[in-house]
């Protein structure tokens, strides 16, 4: 078989077992794939423990997230799109759900270390809701965190200016007040829909 087929055949089969996972990737130039809300069946393994620090230098672990819903999102602050776009979308819903949004812990994780330092979060906080938590830490701690959520990252060949982008899962996660997984959302979500979601699983708790 020519080598070009093979490797058409090799892509064709990891985008199958992809979908077949419910995984969404970011791709430079092409985004993520569209779907309604996603639910799995019987008990999921995403979420768990992790050791990184926040926008302001504090260290945080998994334990930070209970008491509270946690809309926890995996991205990169010089994502030109993708990322930018889900923190506001996440951010909007907030603001549509009104008190019932103190209930909501909107997390933002970084899967670049390098260059998303405590500094270079706590400048890109100031474009989202003020309630975000945004996480970053050694490349051994996010991949930690990373693998927990079963997200998926990987940078890209650097350009001759030396600036990269960032290959991510692009999911929206929703974490129970105990840390459990309850569902997932694609990051092409309207705000509106995000939030009626974020209400009903609120509403469902009280």
């Amino acid at each position: 078989m020519p080598k070009i087929a093979l490797q058409a055949l090799f892509v064709a089969l990891i985008a199958a077992v992809a979908a077949a996972a419910g995984v969404y990737l970011w791709r430079a130039g092409d985004g993520a794939t569209q779907t309604a809300e996603t639910r799995t069946t019987g008990t999921a393994l995403i979420g768990g423990p992790f050791a990184l620090v926040d926008h302001t230098g504090k260290a945080r672990t998994e334990k930070d997230l209970l008491g509270k819903f946690a809309v926890v999102n995996f991205g990169f602050t010089n994502c030109p799109d993708v990322c930018p776009t889900t923190l506001q979308t996440i951010s909007d819903a907030l603001e549509m759900l009104g008190p019932a949004a103190q209930r909501i812990r909107p997390v933002f994780v970084s899967v670049d270390p390098d260059r998303d330092t405590v500094v270079r979060l706590k400048t890109y906080r100031k474009a989202f809701d003020d309630r975000f938590l945004m996480l970053t830490g050694s490349e051994a701690a996010v991949a930690r965190a990373a693998k927990a959520y079963k997200v998926g990252y990987s940078k890209m060949k650097p350009a001759a200016d030396g600036g990269y982008m960032v290959n991510h899962t692009a999911l929206i996660y929703l974490m129970a007040p105990d840390g459990a997984y309850i569902t997932h959302f694609p990051f092409r979500i309207a705000p509106e829909k995000l939030a009626a979601a974020l209400k009903k699983w609120v509403a469902r708790s009280s």
